[in-house]
């Protein structure tokens, strides 16, 4: 919203605070000189009203912040309520969560609870439950590190019944597939928001304990899997030791990528010439973004492998989108990359997470036609996907669905994909039950991660603290304007802490690069940076610097009352 100022005095923001001025004038002129006083009582009121409640009733931008923060509260909330929820189904005598709560009630596995479920819990906690993330969060860490490592710190599955392992006898297959998704799933993102902490500890020991048993997985033996276990276990290794290296700074986790990336790209084993079936959904598509990620850091890092892989990344990426999409640029769920024959026409939930890495490959080799197919399939969300039934009823397809389309959102804004996600987000959220729980088995923390990111989002990235269940935070950008809105019908009092960068901060980064379980940068004051903070209220700004708005700016908001935040810089 644009104004004219006249002044320090007194800010005109529309024609209607001048059209009151010119009606409250009039009643000046035909009343007598002993109603003077009521009349400039009323016109001190009435310019008030103007002043207060215009911005907030005709600027389309707060009204879409006020908004913004109902389904913040919402989606909050449902994150604690899962929380809670699931807690109900704790074991008491190890405080850990159960696979499931139908066939797999007396198990916790590092591949399943520990990967999926468990990691959003404490996401959840981070941001909401400071008492549960500071307790009983690290208490369950503590439990399960304890309890389960059994191979070094390499864990395996733990039975309630016996208090023991499952397995008499180590299955080094299960050890491996649940390291490298407890790792990948679950740990990588809660290292992403947190930084260094227990649980990245946790994933350190994990990884510095793997090459006892494997460096390049060759073959995953059971039925527990499915066919495309190697590749996906190998994708995960290339995504947790390139994010790693960076991280921690050590060669040798990107000497161990190099290694493992070796091994495919080359005319023999490249997915797309050596694998007669090729997942492009999840339990499979891992292996595309993995070599795409160790080919990000080799082109930061080690440019001569980066020359040698660059034909043999391009050729696999341009081989998927000739052969594993449909019409609208959606990928197929599996395919057979030699006879370019679709296997299976079910659409992929994870698009999103396979075109994550056309997108960083094109801003690294600037290839138009990998853009364009990001293009192509978000144009055709809102169009043809609302409401798609992507895995046969359950909630998981719609929360993977939202949060591939959600990474590439935050670089590209389609209006129609923001639509889209709007729309999308209800119908995953109708999934959840009264007592917290979505569909009762491990894939219900996918729900609490994709709908936290999406809370993120409409907060501009901004947490509240502490939280409330009656607090309602919104926020949007408007022309280079972040505009905020805080209600709370209880009243609230604390602080908003606004986001930093975290990919630098706390990952060491070269660049904010679209990946599999990121949450999403949107406003990232600079720390040294001056920023105008403005209070509608009292039409009063202060300059204040970026790295006091990231310790967290304070505020109180009166019961009933909605604060209006204006913040440029």
């Amino acid at each position: 919203m644009k104004r004219k100022n006249f002044g320090n005095s007194f800010t005109f923001q529309n024609s209607r605070v001048f059209s009151i001025f010119g009606k409250v004038w009039y009643l000046f002129t035909c009343i007598g000189n002993d109603q003077l006083l009521v009349g400039i009582i009323l016109f001190i009121s009435f310019l008030g009203i103007g002043c207060t409640t215009t911005a907030q009733s005709t600027d389309t931008s707060f009204q879409q912040a006020i908004k913004n923060g109902a389904l913040v509260n919402e989606g909050f909330n449902r994150c604690i309520n899962f929380v809670n929820g699931w807690m109900k189904y704790r074991d008491p005598a190890t405080g850990l969560i159960p696979r499931n709560l139908t066939d797999s009630k007396d198990y916790w596995n590092a591949w399943d609870a520990a990967a999926d479920n468990y990691p959003f819990m404490v996401l959840t906690s981070s941001i909401l439950m400071p008492d549960y993330f500071r307790g009983t969060a690290r208490e369950m860490l503590k439990s399960e590190r304890k309890l389960t490592s059994r191979i070094g710190h390499l864990p395996d599955t733990w039975s309630f019944s016996k208090q023991g392992f499952r397995n008499d006898i180590p299955d080094t297959s299960q050890v491996i597939f649940g390291s490298a998704e407890y790792m990948k799933d679950g740990l990588i993102p809660l290292t992403e928001w947190l930084g260094k902490s227990p649980w990245s500890d946790r994933m350190l020991e994990i990884l510095d304990d793997l090459p006892q048993l494997v460096r390049v997985v060759k073959e995953v033996r059971g039925n527990w899997f499915g066919r495309s276990a190697v590749v996906e276990v190998n994708g995960d290794l290339l995504q947790v030791l390139s994010r790693m290296y960076w991280f921690t700074g050590k060669r040798e986790y990107l000497d161990w990528a190099v290694e493992i990336a070796d091994y495919y790209l080359n005319e023999e084993r490249l997915p797309t010439n050596a694998l007669d079936r090729l997942r492009i959904r999840d339990h499979g598509c891992e292996i595309i973004s993995g070599l795409c990620e160790v080919y990000l850091a080799a082109s930061y890092a080690l440019p001569e492998k980066r020359m040698q892989w660059k034909p043999y990344i391009h050729r696999m990426l341009d081989r998927i989108l000739e052969v594993g999409r449909n019409e609208e640029g959606l990928f197929y769920d599996e395919v057979n990359p030699q006879k370019g024959q679709v296997i299976s026409p079910r659409l992929a939930d994870n698009f999103g997470y396979t075109l994550n890495a056309y997108y960083f490959i094109y801003r690294l080799d600037s290839v138009p036609a990998y853009l364009d197919a990001v293009y192509k399939a978000l144009g055709s969300l809102n169009d043809r996907y609302r409401n798609h039934d992507w895995e046969g009823g359950s909630q998981d397809g719609y929360a993977d669905a939202i949060e591939g389309a959600l990474n590439l959102f935050n670089r590209e804004s389609f209006l129609s994909v923001q639509e889209w996600l709007d729309s999308e987000i209800r119908v995953l959220w109708n999934f959840q039950k009264p007592d917290g729980i979505i569909e009762g088995w491990h894939g219900d923390g996918n729900f609490a991660r994709t709908t936290i990111m999406y809370c993120l989002w409409k907060t501009q990235g901004i947490v509240p603290q502490p939280w409330k269940p009656d607090l309602k935070l919104g926020a949007v950008m408007d022309h280079g304007q972040l505009k905020i809105a805080v209600s709370c019908e209880s009243g609230w009092e604390g602080k908003l802490v606004f986001d930093f960068p975290r990919y630098r901060n706390n990952m060491h980064y070269p660049f904010d690069y679209p990946r599999i379980n990121q949450f999403q940068q949107w406003f990232v004051p600079e720390k040294e940076k001056k920023y105008s903070v403005k209070r509608e209220h009292d039409n009063k700004a202060d300059l204040i610097k970026g790295a006091k708005l990231i310790k967290g700016l304070k505020l109180s908001v009166k019961p009933r009352e909605t604060e209006i935040l204006v913040i440029t810089g």
